[in-house]
């Protein structure tokens, strides 16, 4: 009884070691992402502006 019971908390133990590793990995991929997106927006940005500058 006391092993299935040490045996559950093991395993219950391990879902969130491996949840928690999940969202952290999660979350530094959305940070990436964000200043990524923000990155291309602003350089689109920048590239539509010298167009439209330059008559194009």
């Amino acid at each position: 009884m006391v092993l299935k019971v040490l045996g559950g908390v093991l395993l219950v133990w391990l879902a969130f070691t491996v949840l928690g590793a999940l969202f952290e990995f999660l979350t530094w991929a959305l940070v990436i992402g964000a200043i990524v997106f923000v990155g291309a927006a602003a350089y689109t940005a920048v590239k539509g502006r010298n167009r439209r500058a330059l008559g194009r």
